[in-house]
């Protein structure tokens, strides 16, 4: 039997991620061909370095899209840096803290794991206890915006922690950038990545990647080979390098056209104004929800704008209601993982996610069950009218 055509369900994207992507994105994604060493090829790779120069806000020559999704960024900042034996203290507050450490040790390397309750942020004394503690330390390495909790980490404490005692600071920004402020040369981070599909709503398949100076210094003073020959940043930056473009792999051309008018998009909007709408959107869900008894899971002060995590009460059937949502309105959220299974769950207003325009149907707002988008508006002293579809 013929396998048949795929028309995807409507659905609106509220969940830890994918978002919800412009047409104009997609309509880049159809972009006819060119070849990955083709001269025109290589002007729109030159400009995604100087457009996620300006997102991640460096002047760090080493700025790239890894050819993988986030978590191809998140190995390869590990994989690059740690050589076995190496010492890694690791934040672990989380799911993607937990990843970090295993990927740590899959290399060789001691993963040091400073740990606080899920739904809570690394004290920086805490960081500073462990490299008081542990002898030389090669990295710390911290989640900026733990998706599976919703915290939202302060990083500068531990970035000057980091300096003080000679070690690289890498950071996951997968959810975070483009929907929050990331410094990576004013913070002082050495090595930095995220996922396309979150705050800048790409579709997922590249990483943005950037290394410090200090960061590719430990790279070319490696004593062993990195473990990965695909994700060998040593190899890859010739590729990305302007006047080298030595072969490395076959680039995906059609997401980096993609990422490419994403990016475009965040330029013409500014930075500061998209990180107030995503701090506007997220601040008015909290204040809805928070009427209805649906407390978030961090703390005021360390709550994520683009991704709330909230406690859903023991009666609430929590599972029935998002498969509900999914199959009734299309709106697709994400329920809870880890030791937070069945507790919570996590909506997230990223990007094109985070307007009122992604509403499926306008009209039908006082039908949406249990997430209201006019109490939302109200609790903001704003007018009635939708939020981005709950």
């Amino acid at each position: 039997m013929p396998v048949q055509s795929f028309t995807p369900p409507r659905r609106l994207l509220l969940g830890p991620g994918p978002s919800m992507v412009h047409p104009r994105v997609l309509r880049a994604l159809s972009t006819p061909l060119v070849g990955h060493m083709d001269p025109a090829f290589l002007g729109v790779m030159d400009d995604i370095q100087a457009l996620l120069r300006a997102v991640f806000q460096t002047n760090n020559r080493f700025t790239i899209a890894v050819s993988g999704t986030g978590s191809a960024g998140m190995e390869a900042s590990v994989v690059n840096i740690v050589e076995p034996g190496d010492a890694v203290i690791v934040g672990v507050n989380g799911v993607f803290g937990t990843r970090w450490a295993t990927i740590v040790e899959r290399c060789g390397g001691k993963a040091i794991r400073v740990e606080a309750p899920w739904g809570q942020i690394i004290e920086p004394e805490a960081i500073e206890l462990a490299l008081r503690r542990s002898g030389p330390v090669k990295a710390v390495a911290i989640v900026h915006a733990e998706t599976s909790t919703g915290v939202w980490q302060p990083l500068e404490p531990i970035a000057r922690l980091c300096r003080d005692h000679d070690t690289l600071f890498l950071v996951d920004a997968v959810t975070s950038l483009g929907g929050a402020p990331v410094e990576i040369d004013r913070w002082g981070i050495d090595v930095c990545y995220r996922g396309t599909q979150k705050c800048l709503s790409c579709p997922p398949g590249l990483s943005p990647f950037t290394l410090s100076d200090r960061a590719l210094a430990a790279i070319r003073a490696r004593r062993t080979p990195c473990q990965s020959w695909y994700l060998d940043m040593a190899l890859i930056a010739d590729y990305w390098a302007d006047g080298t473009r030595a072969y490395h792999h076959t680039a995906p051309i059609s997401m980096l056209y993609a990422l490419r008018e994403a990016l475009r998009l965040v330029e013409e909007e500014g930075l500061p104004a998209r990180f107030i709408r995503h701090q506007l959107n997220g601040e008015a869900l909290i204040a809805g929800l928070t009427e209805l008894g649906l407390l978030p899971l961090p703390s005021t002060g360390h709550r994520l704008p683009m991704l709330t995590c909230v406690t859903v009460p023991s009666h609430i059937p929590e599972a029935e209601i998002r498969t509900n949502l999914l199959s009734t309105y299309g709106i697709d959220i994400g329920g809870g993982l880890g030791p937070l299974k069945g507790k919570v769950w996590r909506i997230g207003l990223m990007g094109e996610s985070s307007t009122e325009g992604s509403c499926l149907d306008p009209t039908q707002c006082a039908r949406r069950p249990f997430f209201p988008r006019r109490l939302a508006f109200h609790s903001r002293g704003r007018p009635p009218g939708c939020f981005t579809g709950l």
